[in-house]
Protein backbone atom coordinates (compact mmCIF):
# COMPACT_ATOMS: atom_id res chain seq x y z
CA UNK A 1 0.00 0.00 0.00
CA UNK A 2 0.99 3.48 -0.96
CA UNK A 3 2.24 6.57 1.89
CA UNK A 4 3.31 9.59 1.56
CA UNK A 5 6.36 10.20 4.02
CA UNK A 6 8.50 12.94 4.56
CA UNK A 7 11.39 9.98 5.69
CA UNK A 8 12.20 7.18 8.23
CA UNK A 9 14.75 6.68 11.04
CA UNK A 10 16.05 3.40 11.43
CA UNK A 11 17.15 3.42 14.83
CA UNK A 12 15.54 6.69 17.30
CA UNK A 13 15.69 7.20 21.22
CA UNK A 14 13.81 9.99 21.23
CA UNK A 15 10.74 8.78 19.28
CA UNK A 16 9.04 6.70 22.16
CA UNK A 17 10.81 4.12 24.91
CA UNK A 18 14.12 1.98 23.60
CA UNK A 19 15.07 1.46 19.91
CA UNK A 20 12.15 2.69 17.67
CA UNK A 21 12.10 2.59 13.91
CA UNK A 22 10.29 5.99 12.72
CA UNK A 23 8.01 6.56 10.46
CA UNK A 24 7.34 10.37 9.48
CA UNK A 25 4.37 11.32 7.29
CA UNK A 26 3.96 13.94 5.02
CA UNK A 27 1.36 15.77 5.46
CA UNK A 28 -0.15 18.19 8.11
CA UNK A 29 -3.20 20.61 8.51
CA UNK A 30 -2.26 21.81 12.39
CA UNK A 31 0.76 24.01 11.69
CA UNK A 32 1.71 24.82 15.78
CA UNK A 33 4.23 27.54 15.79
CA UNK A 34 7.29 26.14 16.55
CA UNK A 35 7.04 22.61 14.99
CA UNK A 36 10.12 20.18 15.38
CA UNK A 37 8.82 19.02 11.56
CA UNK A 38 7.71 21.81 9.71
CA UNK A 39 9.33 20.45 6.19
CA UNK A 40 6.14 17.72 6.65
CA UNK A 41 3.45 20.07 6.42
CA UNK A 42 2.87 20.10 2.88
CA UNK A 43 0.51 17.74 1.72
CA UNK A 44 2.25 17.28 -1.93
CA UNK A 45 5.95 17.20 -0.25
CA UNK A 46 8.31 14.16 0.83
CA UNK A 47 7.74 11.21 -1.49
CA UNK A 48 5.20 8.04 -2.00
CA UNK A 49 6.36 4.78 -0.34
CA UNK A 50 5.32 1.46 -0.09
CA UNK A 51 3.87 0.64 3.09
CA UNK A 52 5.86 -3.44 2.60
CA UNK A 53 9.25 -1.47 1.97
CA UNK A 54 8.66 -0.31 4.95
CA UNK A 55 8.17 -3.33 6.59
CA UNK A 56 10.88 -5.27 5.24
CA UNK A 57 12.92 -2.81 6.76
CA UNK A 58 11.41 -2.81 9.89
CA UNK A 59 12.11 -6.58 10.26
CA UNK A 60 15.68 -6.60 9.38
CA UNK A 61 16.68 -5.05 12.64
CA UNK A 62 16.51 -7.27 15.60
CA UNK A 63 17.44 -4.32 18.37
CA UNK A 64 13.84 -2.33 17.27
CA UNK A 65 11.40 -2.25 20.51
CA UNK A 66 9.08 -1.03 18.50
CA UNK A 67 7.48 1.61 16.23
CA UNK A 68 6.84 5.05 16.05
CA UNK A 69 4.45 7.60 13.33
CA UNK A 70 5.13 10.67 13.55
CA UNK A 71 4.64 13.48 11.19
CA UNK A 72 3.25 15.28 9.68
CA UNK A 73 -0.26 14.51 10.79
CA UNK A 74 -0.60 10.43 10.60
CA UNK A 75 -3.98 10.55 11.32
CA UNK A 76 -3.95 12.09 8.03
CA UNK A 77 -3.00 8.67 6.16
CA UNK A 78 -4.50 5.91 8.68
CA UNK A 79 -5.78 3.74 6.12
CA UNK A 80 -1.73 2.79 5.20
CA UNK A 81 -0.65 3.17 8.62
CA UNK A 82 -3.37 0.88 10.14
CA UNK A 83 -2.31 -1.41 7.56
CA UNK A 84 1.30 -1.27 8.16
CA UNK A 85 0.31 -1.56 11.52
CA UNK A 86 -1.33 -4.87 11.43
CA UNK A 87 1.57 -5.95 10.00
CA UNK A 88 4.50 -4.97 12.20
CA UNK A 89 1.84 -6.52 14.92
CA UNK A 90 2.07 -10.11 13.24
CA UNK A 91 6.01 -9.52 13.28
CA UNK A 92 7.28 -11.93 16.68
CA UNK A 93 3.85 -12.52 17.82
CA UNK A 94 3.01 -8.44 18.57
CA UNK A 95 7.01 -8.31 19.87
CA UNK A 96 7.18 -3.88 18.30
CA UNK A 97 4.70 -1.71 20.05
CA UNK A 98 3.47 1.18 18.12
CA UNK A 99 3.66 4.80 19.08
CA UNK A 100 1.47 7.59 16.83
CA UNK A 101 1.62 11.03 17.47
CA UNK A 102 -1.01 13.07 16.98
CA UNK A 103 -2.15 16.85 16.93
CA UNK A 104 -5.39 15.90 17.28
CA UNK A 105 -6.79 14.83 21.06
CA UNK A 106 -7.53 11.33 22.14
CA UNK A 107 -11.69 12.85 22.58
CA UNK A 108 -11.93 14.06 19.21
CA UNK A 109 -10.26 10.97 17.31
CA UNK A 110 -13.06 8.88 19.97
CA UNK A 111 -15.32 10.64 18.31
CA UNK A 112 -14.79 11.21 14.65
CA UNK A 113 -13.50 7.74 14.23
CA UNK A 114 -16.26 6.72 12.33
CA UNK A 115 -15.91 9.95 9.75
CA UNK A 116 -12.00 9.42 9.20
CA UNK A 117 -11.18 6.71 6.61
CA UNK A 118 -9.20 4.04 8.97
CA UNK A 119 -9.31 6.48 12.11
CA UNK A 120 -10.90 3.07 14.23
CA UNK A 121 -8.11 0.38 12.25
CA UNK A 122 -5.24 2.23 13.34
CA UNK A 123 -6.48 3.36 17.16
CA UNK A 124 -7.01 0.10 17.47
CA UNK A 125 -3.03 -0.73 16.16
CA UNK A 126 -1.63 1.48 18.22
CA UNK A 127 -0.62 0.93 22.05
CA UNK A 128 0.34 4.24 23.02
CA UNK A 129 -1.06 8.13 21.49
CA UNK A 130 0.80 10.81 22.25
CA UNK A 131 -2.23 13.22 21.53
CA UNK A 132 -2.68 17.25 21.30
CA UNK A 133 -0.85 19.87 19.46
CA UNK A 134 2.38 21.37 20.35
CA UNK A 135 2.17 24.58 21.97
CA UNK A 136 5.42 26.17 22.05
CA UNK A 137 3.97 28.58 25.13
CA UNK A 138 4.04 25.05 26.80
CA UNK A 139 7.14 23.34 25.70
CA UNK A 140 9.43 21.43 28.21
CA UNK A 141 12.74 19.68 27.66
CA UNK A 142 11.60 17.65 31.02
CA UNK A 143 8.90 15.71 28.89
CA UNK A 144 9.76 12.30 27.89
CA UNK A 145 8.79 11.92 24.45
CA UNK A 146 6.35 14.94 24.48
CA UNK A 147 6.91 18.68 23.51
CA UNK A 148 4.85 20.86 25.58
CA UNK A 149 2.43 20.11 28.46
CA UNK A 150 -0.53 19.90 27.30
CA UNK A 151 0.43 16.88 25.24
CA UNK A 152 -0.26 12.99 26.68
CA UNK A 153 1.52 10.00 26.62
CA UNK A 154 -2.13 7.85 26.60
CA UNK A 155 -2.54 3.88 26.74
CA UNK A 156 -4.19 3.57 24.15
CA UNK A 157 -5.85 -0.27 25.04
CA UNK A 158 -6.99 0.86 28.57
CA UNK A 159 -8.43 4.11 26.26
CA UNK A 160 -10.40 2.20 24.14
CA UNK A 161 -11.69 -0.25 26.64
CA UNK A 162 -12.80 3.15 28.89
CA UNK A 163 -14.15 4.76 26.50
CA UNK A 164 -11.98 7.97 27.92
CA UNK A 165 -7.90 8.70 27.43
CA UNK A 166 -5.89 7.14 30.40
CA UNK A 167 -2.90 8.31 30.86
CA UNK A 168 0.40 5.88 31.02
CA UNK A 169 2.69 7.35 33.66
CA UNK A 170 5.66 4.52 34.07
CA UNK A 171 7.87 6.60 31.43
Amino acid sequence: MKIRIAGTVGESIVDGPGFRYTVFTQGCPHGCKGCHNPHTHDYSGGFTADTDDILEEIKKDPLLDGVTFSGGEPFSQCVPLADLGRKIKAIDSGRLNIISYTGYTFEYLLENAEKIDGCKELMNVVDYLVDGRFIEEQRSLELKFRGSKNQRFIDMKSSLAAGKAVEFTDL
